[in-house]
């Protein structure tokens, strides 16, 4: 994804319009690594979703794809306050976040929804992104 990529209504799952709100808001945003890694992120999951037995599409499907967003809201959310304990609670929601979609991950590894290789490469997004976030975190400690 090139610096000129922007999200889009059609990346955006319907009926997140908190999200489209905090971008208007937030135009600036697109410039912060995570962001960009996020987003990054996202796409390749959606494409391993499309693996999932139809039967999951309302199951492990659905909880992953809610939780990556959940994630896209508490980067736009703590990039938004200025206030250090605001901006801390979503990094720490995000952090959170990030824990489950490993879980999910694994599982979905462990059920054969996803190979090998798809699992290593999700897990070395996730890790990238911990790594990120927890430098995030430290500089708001340390402000």
């Amino acid at each position: 994804m090139s610096n000129n990529d922007k999200v889009t209504l059609v990346d955006i799952k319907k009926g997140e319009e908190d999200i489209l709100e905090v971008l208007k808001k937030n135009e600036g945003v697109e410039g912060l690594l995570i962001y960009r890694q996020y987003i990054e992120m996202i796409i390749y999951t959606t494409t391993l979703l499309l693996k999932y037995p139809k039967s999951e599409r309302y199951g492990l499907s659905a909880d992953v794809r809610e939780a990556i967003y959940d994630g896209l809201k508490d980067i736009l959310f703590a990039y938004r306050f200025y206030e250090k304990k605001d901006k801390l609670h979503y990094l720490f929601e995000l952090d959170v976040q990030l824990k489950f979609i490993k879980a999910l991950a694994r599982i979905s590894y462990r059920k054969k929804y996803i190979s090998n290789k798809n699992y290593s490469a999700w897990c070395k997004k996730l890790y990238n992104l911990g790594n990120l976030l927890g430098g995030w975190i430290a500089s708001c400690q340390k402000a």
